[in-house]
């Protein structure tokens, strides 16, 4: 396999000159990701996270699995047979691995944060989600809330979990230790406006290439949960690499349903109130 590294002069300051802080996020870039997991360590030496992954399961060279509360990075490896015509004029097949390091897509529109009845679920002044750990109760509404199955409850804490783009190193304007330990810079990190400028450049050369398939995922800021703060560049369907095709953020109806509900109840309290009148009478 060969990875053409690409660099990018890119700031990573987390706040302008006057002081005041940008959106940041993440463009994962899997187009060069070597699936070496350097990121997976980075993220659980940086964060404590607990160790996983270590039990050889046999199905795969990926031993994490998926994303957790213990896994707040995981690189997955797709094993892909296909005919490689582009490459092989006669049309034989051929292998292919698609390496991805997926993480919390720091949803534009995040439905963890309209369930979560505490406040630990918080936005921060760089755009990004975190839990508050001493917040966080364990009631576990947000779980099932995130369309990524990104959130995960920790086993014998009970507490939710999930990546916080280093938050506190972003408030000293370093990078994320993920980004920092990628050797190939597949995981880029910086203002978000200045890394969909590259992702789009990114996905130009690609195809120029022959890499028809080349896509952007999440960069779109009018998609159902507006734009990730976490986008990926991918090689084919989301669906290939265990990713919703469509995200919706789950909570888009919920001001609709409560305004029915309130009808709904109005209407009730009325009539039994007719009712009693009724009888009264």
């Amino acid at each position: 396999m060969t990875v053409t590294i690409v660099s990018h002069a890119i700031d990573v300051s987390s706040h302008r000159s006057d002081g005041t802080p940008k959106r940041m996020g993440f463009f994962t870039d899997t187009s060069i990701c070597i699936g070496c997991k350097a990121c997976e360590v980075a993220c659980k030496e940086w964060n404590l996270v607990p160790e996983d992954g270590l039990t050889w399961t046999g199905h795969s060279y990926d031993n994490t699995g998926a994303i957790g509360a213990n896994s707040w990075r995981h690189v997955a490896f797709i094993e892909q047979t296909r005919p490689i015509e582009a490459l092989d004029p006669q049309g034989a097949g051929g292998l292919r691995w698609l390496m991805s390091s997926d993480v919390c897509k720091h949803c534009s529109n995040a439905a963890c944060l309209d369930v979560c009845p505490t406040g630990a679920l918080m936005r921060t002044e760089f755009g990004t989600v975190v839990v508050q750990d001493d917040v966080c109760n364990g009631c576990g509404y947000c779980v099932p809330a995130c369309p990524f199955g990104v959130i995960d409850r920790r086993e014998g804490d009970g507490r939710v979990w999930k990546c916080t783009l280093c938050y506190e190193r972003l408030r000293e304007d370093m990078e994320p230790a993920c980004a920092q330990a990628c050797p190939t810079k597949s995981i880029q990190f910086g203002e978000l406006d200045e890394l969909l400028q590259i992702a789009e450049r990114r996905v130009e050369d690609l195809r120029a290439r022959g890499e028809s398939d080349a896509r952007l995922y999440g960069a779109d800021r009018k998609d159902g949960v507006g734009g990730f703060g976490a986008f990926f560049l991918l090689l084919d369907e989301p669906e290939v690499y265990g990713l919703p095709p469509d995200p919706v953020v789950t909570t888009r109806d919920l001001g609709r349903m409560w305004r029915a509900a309130a009808v709904a109840a109005g209407a009730m309290i009325a009539g039994l109130a007719a009712a009693c009148l009724g009888d009264g009478r």
